[in-house]
């Protein structure tokens, strides 16, 4: 290829992803600009050259095609596709063509006061109308105000005047907008809309403590898959800056100021809208496991770490994010989720009651190596690690072997004939076994050949036994 295809991007935007990916289906190759990785100048001459401040920006030599809607129609149009492949094939990059920036301009990311944004979702554009309508308000049904609502027969009625569309065509959009979880009804989980006086909200104004609340995305969804990928990659660059050399500790304060946690903080918007029910069981134990113990992070830095029994009761049961729609507590995501709807410590019913809509997220059978993989803030928590979808099973494995390696997950004191286990398998013990011997027997198959696992074989060949719980360190793993 003489000439050059040149897309410029953002980090995190779902259409520059789909565009590079194009361009690699059709074995083409690209130079990729991320312009957030250079001066405001960069910027500026791309928003001059093609009037845009959205990305990605694609250019074939010097002709602009346009984002990423625009390549997509270029694939259905061959004729067109193969003058362009053919102009970068046999012509050198000509003098009007954008240039590429200079290497020693790179810089950090700077994050949050890019003028540039993905594109917009059409419904995310429809939100932004129904916003400045002045249809949202508090409304009064009976004895009851629903705050900041909108009704549903108000919704057609203003769809039908502003936007030409017949009130079938209404009823559509104001459904597609629940789907799309941008909004909901007020009072129970019924997805339907009506053309009647039914009151819906948008999940934005919900009043509610998750601490991706109040936030919007109003970039087109990307897969769940995805999305956890790309938290899970910048969860990892947040650890790697702010995490102790034996991997126990981090410093949340460190954390608060950084500027990768504030574009964490902004993408965990998109968790809001995301569509769950397709996961696979490996997508949704790499998923919950990363958001948990992202989610854990989140918190220490947002609320504060807990500091005595209610405080974690507190902590756990309350603590959450707005997952597709609804709103997942760290107790949701471990018992309700990763543990197949299992009463977790201290819980006196199940997480998800037989009509929950989570139900259908949660795993059709229970894990047990989550328990080596969840991070709960305190020292005798396991190391935290990510996860990813396509290695979970391999990951949890080792996850589980470098836990009942440690100290902290598991020893063995022969005089005594004595295995000291973590309070984890007291807690849990129903995830590994119903006996003892089962218990013992589990943790046998799931360590690492060693010393420990030798003399663990001998204790049961033995059967003659005793099995202690060590107390669980509470304290925060700040520094």
């Amino acid at each position: 290829m003489k000439g050059r295809i040149l897309i410029y991007s953002i980090v995190g935007c779902p259409h520059c992803m789909r565009a590079k990916s194009t361009l690699h289906e059709l074995n083409l190759t690209y130079v990729d600009v991320s312009i957030d990785n250079y001066p405001d100048s960069v910027r500026e001459e791309v928003k001059e050259r093609t009037g845009k401040t959205s990305v990605p920006q694609i250019f074939f030599n010097a002709k602009h095609i346009g984002g990423n809607a625009e390549l997509q129609e270029l694939v259905k149009d061959k004729t067109q596709l193969d003058t362009l492949i053919d102009d970068v094939t046999n012509n050198e990059v000509p003098p009007d063509a954008p240039q590429l920036p200079d290497p020693s301009l790179m810089k950090n990311p700077e994050i949050g006061n890019l003028d540039f944004t993905c594109e917009l979702d059409e419904y995310a554009l429809l939100v932004r109308d129904l916003k400045a309508s002045g249809l949202i308000k508090d409304h009064r049904s009976g004895l009851r105000v629903h705050k900041q609502s909108f009704i549903g027969k108000e919704f057609v009625d203003w769809m039908v005047q502003t936007k030409r569309v017949d009130r079938a065509k209404g009823v559509e959009m104001g459904q597609n907008l629940l789907e799309h979880h941008f909004g909901h009804h007020v009072k129970d989980s019924v997805n339907e809309f009506r053309d009647d006086n039914t009151h819906y909200r948008l999940m934005e104004d919900d009043e509610s403590s998750a601490l991706n609340a109040g936030l919007s995305s109003e970039c087109e969804p990307r897969p769940a898959t995805e999305l956890s990928e790309y938290l899970r990659r910048l969860i990892l660059a947040i650890y790697s800056d702010f995490l102790s050399s034996d991997g126990k500790s981090v410093d949340y304060k460190g954390i608060a100021e950084s500027k990768k946690f504030n574009l964490y903080v902004k993408t965990t918007a998109e968790l809001i809208r995301l569509d769950m029910n397709s996961l696979k069981r490996e997508e949704k134990l790499a998923f919950f496991i990363n958001i948990y113990n992202a989610l854990v992070i989140h918190a220490n830095v947002k609320v504060g770490p807990p500091v005595n029994l209610w405080q974690r009761y507190k902590f756990f049961n309350v603590v959450s994010y707005i997952i597709g729609g609804h709103v997942y507590s760290l107790q949701d995501m471990e018992n309700g989720v990763l543990r197949s709807n299992r009463k977790g410590v201290g819980m006196l019913t199940k997480p998800f009651g037989a009509k929950d809509p989570r139900l259908q997220v949660a795993l059709e059978k229970h894990e047990p190596g989550i328990h080596f993989a969840l991070v709960c803030g305190a020292k005798s928590c396991p190391p935290i690690k990510t996860y990813s979808a396509d290695d979970i099973d391999n990951q949890l494995k080792a996850a589980g072997e470098a836990f009942l390696e440690s100290s902290d997950g598991c020893d063995v004191d022969m005089s005594r004939k004595e295995i000291r286990l973590s309070k984890i398998f007291k807690w849990y013990k129903e995830d590994f076994g119903n006996t003892k011997q089962e218990l013992v027997q589990w943790i046998h198959e799931h360590m690492n050949d060693g010393d420990k696992k030798k003399q663990i074989r001998e204790l049961i060949a033995d059967r003659n036994y005793k099995i202690s719980y060590m107390p669980y360190d509470w304290g925060v793993n700040s520094k």
